[in-house]
């Protein structure tokens, strides 16, 4: 496989690689500021999220032991492998695996603690998994129903915007995307306001750069699920960016609108109305 990656293709890997958290710590910024203005605060400066990485690794290193450093490490390497997999237009079930086996690890860092807290916010993030991963499986059939195809790269070739033909995907892709940025009302793994009784919940007992890892994990996440959603509008990236911001203001307002729910209820809502919504997109793109 690596030999055939030529030099532009090792360049695109580098600097996706490169680009990825500095993109998403933008967002976390810009999404720390306007949070902080709509409810009648200054807000720290939209690059705040580096400072707060870089003060993490000038921290002492403290951990309980190795295996909870080993697990923050490969929740790390997963969502990098996801970014490359992304980058080189590979199999988006690959992509899918790889994702939520970061995800996993980030379960099995938190379980292998004895704080209740920790623990409670793992199994709450295993629930998580079962409300958006359908709705990220869906999306996937779609794709190949409409290029017959599992190649991430074949959704750029497609002529007209994915979100055409996958509208109320999209819909429901939003409700997953809220829910990986633990956003309000699915904010029951962790919390990054710190405004729900398991405060960091999942990461509560890492610390310094260990955490440090962990929230680099999540900045490329975070761009990671703003490039899906400007691939709904493949075809021109200016509006594709429009489609981001468009995004990034409904998941805003939504997060300080709600108060955060029940695991139950999140699981609830997600296995009605978007699976349902998807279920639906399916049938239409079918029947095509």
């Amino acid at each position: 496989m690596i030999e055939k990656i030529n030099i532009t293709q090792w360049i695109i890997i580098a600097v996706s690689l490169v680009a990825a958290p500095f993109i998403g710590a933008l967002i976390s910024g810009l999404d720390r500021k306007i949070t902080a203005r709509m409810q009648g605060r200054k807000g720290p400066p939209v690059i705040q999220p580096f400072y707060d990485i870089i003060k993490l690794f000038s921290k002492q290193p403290i951990a309980l032991h190795k295996l909870q450093i080993l697990y923050a490490f490969l929740h790390l390497v997963f969502m990098m492998l996801v970014v490359v997999l992304l980058a080189m237009g590979q199999d988006l079930l690959m992509i899918l695996f790889a994702h939520a086996f970061s995800t996993i690890c980030l379960v099995l860092g938190g379980m292998s603690v004895r704080s209740p807290y920790s623990r409670i916010g793992s199994m709450r993030k295993i629930m998580q998994m079962l409300a958006y991963e359908p709705i990220l499986i869906l999306i996937i059939v779609a794709i190949y129903l409409q290029t017959d195809s599992f190649l991430a790269s074949s959704v750029m070739d497609m002529s007209k915007p994915m979100l055409w033909s996958m509208p109320l995907l999209f819909l429901s892709f939003l409700c997953a995307v809220a829910i990986k940025l633990n956003k309000s009302p699915f904010d029951v793994s962790t919390s990054h306001h710190a405004h729900q009784e398991l405060i960091k919940g999942i990461t509560v007992e890492y610390a310094g750069p260990y955490l440090g890892i962990i929230e680099i994990a999540h900045l490329y996440e975070t761009a990671i699920l703003f490039f899906i959603i400007m691939m709904f509008w493949q075809t021109n990236y200016y509006i594709g960016f429009g489609l981001e911001t468009i995004a990034f203001v409904a998941i805003l307002i939504l997060d300080n609108t709600f108060s955060r729910l029940t695991t139950t209820w999140m699981l609830k809502y997600m296995w009605s109305i978007p699976l349902f919504l998807s279920i639906a997109n399916i049938i239409w793109l079918w029947s095509k």
